[in-house]
């Protein structure tokens, strides 16, 4: 095994660490990624050899290459190929005891992540120290993907290690594992390694362990091997074979191929239309070969190294081997196989899979329904959507198809709707909805989703129908909650609440809890613009412990409890609140849901009022920046907030990817206006009011958006020194103060008086004036928790102190503002800071001289004890411009050692 680690002892060292961190207590998570056949599953595998050596037990599991179809299988892979005492344990918990071999393969009604996710957390705990690797992340499904994350987030104190590999070269822009790894990268417990190729030494060390070359052979396979160690140990084998060089690595592959005896390609080729692996007994029966030609030519396979043995069956050595032996199959012959694994299999998904393949579509219909019911009771919506959509694709192609797939097209139809809103895509499930007639059950739901999609008119139209066509109780209940959420901010709204208390006597009478619930919010909503804000927190909270079973409607009422306590400053509560709906929505797989994302970004948001900027620009990161769905970019446009108050690099681009989003009236109201704070910090307020002009198009009057986006504007009046518009934008907010939307306005939160107290005072500085009590009043209100806004208003309260002859008020403020946006890393805001301390000549303030905010991040890692290349490591920078800032920090400081500056950053209070 040794040569096989050539040029990767600083990776295995490093998976060392991670692997001893867990034996101590500390769980921890691996991400291994390169390019295929660059030596990913090679440095799992000494891993995993050191793991069992320290006494671990260990999962393998593989993801396959089926899309989105098969949910857990690598969970299941991994269980099955235990060891007996793990294998027992998982026997012992009904739902892991549902994916060993010899159970029935779907699960049981009511199976969800949640519970499943439990029972593996119980049984991780029973078994460890226990290390899972996940290979192949790249062919992950959806709900293993959400199962990585949920590993990731919620084993922390257990002696469990996770590992997952995944092929860099696989990662198109639009790969859903993109932004899972994105997040994942953030977090504290992972540890991300990407293998790169190996150079032409390192090639030159590898290849010479595997036998004699000489020195043309030798220079030839390293020059043509890449840096990569799988190709360079194809090529040294068609050499050691007597074999010319293939001109390419299909050729090259298959070369190893051609050399087998004919039942051994034949083995081989049935090997590759299962996938990368197949199970002993289905390979001989679908071979159809006597057994002992079938042990022989699987034993010849075996050890020319095409296939390894791998628990109750066989694993191509590599995914790249599988493709073309795949590819070289005849158009009739990979029917055929596919046909004969079809016969044989009982996994739906998998089912549906060899059947599209071999061309039987009345079989690929059958099994897609069926996947499509298993995926979506796993709380699998994405797939449960795919495999629906996929047998709806081949309805009209099969004769009998209602009975193939155990329901009518509309009720198929109908459920494929509902997974992919579920799923976070309303446009598609509207465009299928008003595909079928309009029942009440239809109309209601189009109705539900098209509110969510701003279209008022036609949800409007879509819901009065659903009231009119209700034929039962609980649908009648229904129509009346999403009629009454319809019509809430329109003029109507005053029928709203008469129409809640209907559909609440109603949902009662028939036992819909999720329209009793659905109204109950509605009436939430209205007591808080009545200003009776204790009966609407009663209200929602009253709603959210009620389990409605609906999954969708349990995270709406989280959503608007979390939303109800944040806007009140009780942002402790909110928080708890909001995390208890994210960990649902994942749990589920309701995730990209429309209050999935809500949730998300309403997490974000308290962490970043309050001033948690880490935890912030660890979600902004998540959130992902090349955005391709409504939901990514409502998210991405949210991520903005503190990437623009931190001056990160990230900006531009997110915002050239939310450009084409712009059209959507939260993301455009979203994104241009912090994008408008950006061409402030930039020295271009014109730019800004650009940005906010479109921003406040998408605001109706009486919005309370318009508080934040007219405050904007009138801080660029103000850089611009221009009064023309300040005027009309100052009444716009105190409109929406006194107002509301549609006329309804009851007691404004403290974050909507803050924002309209900074309104005032920026028109006066438009004018001109800066008002020194106005400014206070402005520190006060946003002091509720409102961490970095505090310090931008005292920012400007600073700047008006100094106008008004008090110079030591104002550098009391300025070293206020100064300490928070140090702590912050809030690099504009102390850019500003300090040159307006430059220019009114103060001295000291946090004892720092004019340390920037980089300078006070770089000394907070020199006090840890960090050498220059290990920060220059941590941030991202070379190594030489961490010397420049320690340079300038020591001056600074007026210290002359690291030590000395330690110190002194303790004593000042800058750490």
């Amino acid at each position: 095994m040794k040569g096989l680690l050539v040029g990767r002892a600083a990776e295995l060292a490093r998976l060392a660490r991670v692997l001893e961190s867990a034996a101590d207590g500390t769980a921890e998570v691996a991400l291994v990624g390169g390019d295929a056949g660059i030596g990913k599953t090679r440095l799992v595998t000494e891993l995993v050899a050191e793991a069992r050596s320290r006494g671990f037990n260990v999962l393998v599991g593989q993801c396959a290459e089926l899309g989105d179809t098969l949910p857990y299988l690598p969970l299941a892979d991994a269980l099955r190929g235990a060891e007996p005492a793990v294998r027992d344990a998982a026997a012992a918990h009904p739902l892991l005891g549902q994916l060993l071999p010899g159970v029935e393969s779907a699960p049981p009604a009511g199976l969800t992540q949640q519970r499943l996710f439990g029972s593996l957390l119980g049984l991780l705990a029973e078994v460890q120290p226990v290390v899972f690797v996940i290979e192949d992340l790249h062919w992950a499904d959806r709900s293993t993907r959400d199962l990585l994350v949920f590993l990731s987030r919620m084993v922390q104190t257990e002696r469990v290690c996770v590992v997952g590999t995944y092929r860099t070269d696989d990662l198109h822009r639009r790969h859903p594992l993109r932004p899972v790894l994105a997040e994942l990268k953030r977090l504290p417990s992972v540890t991300h390694l990407e293998l790169g190729p190996l150079d032409s030494g390192e090639m030159s060390d590898y290849v010479t362990t595997m036998g004699d070359l000489d020195a043309q052979e030798l220079g030839v396979i390293i020059a043509r091997a890449g840096g990569n160690p799988f190709y360079a140990e194809e090529l040294f084998a068609a050499v050691a074979e007597g074999d010319s060089l293939p001109d390419g690595l299909a050729s090259l592959l298959m070369s190893r191929v051609e050399v087998l005896s004919e039942p051994g390609q034949r083995v081989l080729r049935a090997a590759a239309v299962a996938g990368r692996r197949v199970e002993d007994q289905l390979l001989r029966e679908v071979s159809e070969l006597p057994l002992a030609d079938f042990e022989e030519a699987v034993r010849e396979i075996v050890s020319r190294g095409l296939l390894r043995v791998d628990g109750y069956g066989y694993a191509f050595r590599h995914a790249l081997l599988q493709e073309a032996v795949y590819t070289d199959l005849l158009p009739g012959e990979r029917t055929r196989l596919h046909a004969d694994f079809a016969r044989l299999l009982t996994s739906p998904a998998e089912l549906a899979h060899h059947h599209l393949a071999g061309h039987d579509l009345a079989g690929a219909l059958a099994a897609s329904a069926e996947a499509g019911r298993v995926a979506e009771r796993l709380g699998a919506p994405a797939e449960a959507h795919s495999h629906y959509d996929r047998a709806l694709s081949l309805w009209d192609r099969v004769p009998g198809a209602a009975e193939l797939a155990g329901e009518s097209r509309a009720a198929l139809a109908f459920r494929s709707a509902v997974m992919a809103a579920d799923s976070g895509d309303n446009h598609r499930a509207v465009q299928q909805l008003r595909a079928l007639p309009l029942t009440s059950e239809v109309s209601e739901r189009l109705a539900y989703y098209l509110t969510e999609l701003d279209d008022q008119d036609a949800a409007l139209a879509a819901a009065e129908h659903a009231v009119e066509a209700a034929a039962d109780q609980a649908t009648l209940a229904r129509a009346l909650a999403t009629y009454a959420r319809t019509i809430t901010w329109t003029a109507r709204h005053t029928d709203a609440q008469d129409l809640a208390r209907r559909a609440i006597e109603t949902a009662r009478a028939a036992g819909a809890r999720d329209a009793e619930v659905g109204a109950l919010l509605i009436l939430a909503i209205h007591a808080e613009h009545e200003g009776d804000i204790a009966r609407a927190l009663s209200l929602a909270q009253t709603a959210t412990t009620e389990d409605t079973g609906d999954l969708a409607m349990n995270l709406r009422a989280r959503f608007h409890h979390g939303r109800l306590l944040y806007e009140q400053g009780l942002l402790a509560e909110a928080a708890e609140v909001a995390d208890e709906g994210i960990q649902l929505a994942v749990e589920t797989g309701l995730n990209w849901s429309t209050y999935g994302t809500d949730l998300r970004f309403l997490r974000f948001l308290i962490h970043y009022v309050a001033g948690e900027w880490d935890q912030a620009e660890a979600m902004a990161a998540g959130f992902g920046a090349r955005v391709g769905t409504r939901p990514e970019a409502v998210l991405s446009s949210f991520a903005l907030f503190v990437e623009v108050a931190r001056g990160l690099p990230a900006v531009e681009a997110r915002l050239n990817w939310l450009r084409p989003f712009w059209s959507d009236l939260l993301v455009a109201y979203m994104s241009r206006g912090v994008a408008a704070e950006h061409a402030l910090w930039q020295g271009e307020p014109a730019i800004a009011l650009e940005h906010v002009e479109a921003a406040l198009a998408t605001c109706e009057p009486g919005d309370p958006g318009i508080l934040r986006l007219a405050t904007i504007a009138l801080w660029a009046l103000a850089d611009l020194g221009q009064v023309e518009g300040a005027d009309d934008l100052l009444a716009r907010v105190r409109f929406a103060v006194e107002t509301g939307p549609v006329g309804q306005r009851g007691q404004m939160g403290p974050e909507g008086q803050a924002w309209a107290l900074r309104a005032e005072a920026e028109w006066h500085r438009v004018h001109g004036r800066l008002d020194v009590d106005l400014w206070r009043r402005v520190v006060a209100a946003f002091d509720y928790g409102f961490v970095y806004e505090a310090a931008r208003a005292r920012w400007r309260l600073a700047e008006a102190l100094l106008a008004a002859g008090d110079r030591p008020g104002a550098q009391s403020e300025w070293e206020q503002a100064r300490e928070t946006a140090g702590k912050l890393r809030a690099a504009p805001l102390d850019n500003a800071l300090s040159d307006f301390g430059r220019r009114a000549r103060f001295t000291g303030g946090q004892g720092d001289g004019s340390l920037t905010a980089r300078e006070i991040e770089v000394l907070r890692l020199v006090a840890e004890g960090l050498t220059n290349r290990e920060i220059a490591e941590r941030l991202f920078i070379a190594q030489k411009t961490v010397s420049v800032h320690v340079s300038n920090i020591l001056g600074k400081l007026e210290v002359s050692t690291r030590t000395q500056a330690a110190a002194a950053a303790r004593t000042r209070a800058l750490l």
